[in-house]
C-alpha cells in the first residue's frame, strides 16, 4: 500500500512525488515512456517556473538549458499589431529537463517506474486500486492518486468520459535561417495560420515552427501557410526538416473551468485544465503538482476525512487559478480572437 501514487513524470508529477516523499510518504511515480523521452513543448521556463524548481529541486544544472537564451515573448495579433514582453527565462529540452526532475525525486525516496502506463483506477472504501501495464497488467494500491498525465490523461478519462475540448499542436524542427531574434518566443494570432495560435522559436541549432488547431485534418494546411508567411515576411529559409511532433493541450473555455478531481483522486497540471496563454503550462504544472501533494499530506497528518481532500486542494490552488485567469484576460486585451473568454 502506497500513500501516494503519481501518474506522469513531467514537471507536475515529479514535483508532486518529491513533495510527498519529502513529507515522509511512501510514493510511487509511474511514467508511460522510458526516460529521457520527448515531450512536445516549447521548453521555455519563465521566472516563476525557475523559482519553483530551484526551491524544491535545487539549482538547475548548467548543462540543461539550450545554447539559445530566452528573453521573453513577442505576440502579433490578428491585426498585425506587435506586443513585445521582455522577461529573462531559460530554454530547455523537455527530455533532459524531465529526466533530471524525476532523478531528483528518486533521490528523495520516490520509487520511479518507467515504461509503465496507468490504465484506469477503482476507488475502494479506504484506498484506490490503480491498473498498471508494463509487460502485462497488474495492480497497485494507494491512499491517494495524483494524475499528472496531461490533457489526454487516462486516469481522468476513467472518471470523466468526455474529454473533447482540446487543442492539437504540430511543430517541426528545421535547419535554416530567419530574420527574427531567436532569443524570443514568437506567437502569431492571425486566424489564417491556425485555429489557436502559431509560433516560432529557436532551440540550439533548430528553428521550430508550430501551429495549434481544433481540426486535425487542417493541421498540415495551416502549418504550410504559416511557413509561407514567415518566408515572405521574415525571409525564412528552410534547408532541411529534421522531425515533426504532435501534442495535445486543454482548450481553455469561458469560465476557466478547472477539474481538480474527486474522492481520492486529484488532477494536476494540464490534466486539471491549468494552462496559461500561448501554451505556457510548466509553471502551473509545478505549482499545482506541489499543491496536490501538500493536500494529500495534510489529509494524512491531520487525520481528515477523505471527503476533505479536493476542498483542501481547491483552497491551495485558488491563487494559481486566479493567476491563470489574469493571464488569459490580459490576452483578451491584445487580441479579439480570445474575446469568447469574456462572454457571459
Amino acid at each position: 500500500m502506497y500513500d501516494v501514487i503519481v501518474v506522469g513524470a513531467g514537471p507536475a508529477g515529479s514535483m508532486a512525488a518529491k513533495k510527498a516523499a519529502d513529507a515522509g510518504c511512501k510514493v510511487l511515480l509511474v511514467e508511460k515512456m522510458q526516460l529521457p523521452r520527448e515531450k512536445s513543448c516549447s521548453g521555455i521556463l519563465i521566472k516563476k517556473s525557475i523559482t519553483a524548481v530551484e526551491k524544491e529541486f535545487g539549482k538547475i544544472p548548467n548543462n540543461l538549458p539550450c545554447q539559445t537564451k530566452n528573453k521573453g515573448i513577442v505576440i502579433t495579433n490578428e491585426k498585425n499589431k506587435q506586443f513585445k514582453f521582455e522577461s529573462e527565462g531559460l530554454n530547455v529540452w523537455r527530455s533532459s529537463f524531465d529526466q533530471w526532475l524525476s532523478s531528483v525525486a528518486e533521490e528523495s525516496g520516490v520509487e520511479v517506474r518507467q515504461s509503465t502506463s496507468a490504465i484506469s483506477y477503482e476507488e475502494k472504501e479506504n484506498h484506490v486500486v490503480v491498473k498498471l501495464q508494463c509487460n502485462g497488467t497488474y495492480y497497485e494500491k494507494a491512499k491517494v492518486l495524483i494524475a499528472c498525465d496531461g490533457a489526454t490523461s487516462k486516469i481522468k478519462r476513467s472518471l470523466r468520459k468526455d474529454q473533447t475540448n482540446q487543442i492539437l499542436t504540430y511543430q517541426t524542427f528545421c535547419r535554416g535561417t530567419i530574420d527574427l531574434d531567436g532569443s524570443f518566443f514568437y506567437a502569431f494570432l492571425d486566424p489564417k495560420f491556425s485555429q489557436y495560435d502559431a509560433w516560432f522559436n529557436v532551440k540550439d541549432d533548430f528553428l521550430v515552427f508550430g501551429v495549434g488547431v481544433k481540426e486535425a485534418a487542417l493541421i498540415k494546411d495551416y502549418h504550410s501557410k504559416f511557413l509561407s508567411f514567415l518566408a515572405s515576411e521574415f525571409n525564412a529559409k528552410i534547408q532541411s526538416s529534421v522531425r515533426g511532433e504532435i501534442g495535445i493541450l486543454p482548450y481553455i473555455m469561458n469560465g476557466y473551468n478547472t477539474d481538480l478531481g474527486e474522492g481520492r483522486v486529484l488532477f494536476a497540471g494540464e490534466a486539471a485544465n491549468f494552462l496559461n496563454p500561448m501554451g505556457e503550462g510548466i509553471s502551473s504544472a509545478l505549482i499545482t503538482g506541489a499543491m496536490a501533494a501538500e493536500s494529500a499530506v495534510s489529509l494524512f497528518e491531520d487525520n481528515l476525512n477523505i471527503h476533505n481532500l479536493v476542498d483542501l486542494y481547491k483552497n491551495r490552488v485558488a491563487d494559481e487559478k486566479e493567476y491563470m485567469i489574469r493571464q488569459w484576460k490580459f490576452l483578451t486585451n491584445l487580441s479579439s480572437r480570445f474575446s469568447y473568454l469574456n462572454s457571459d
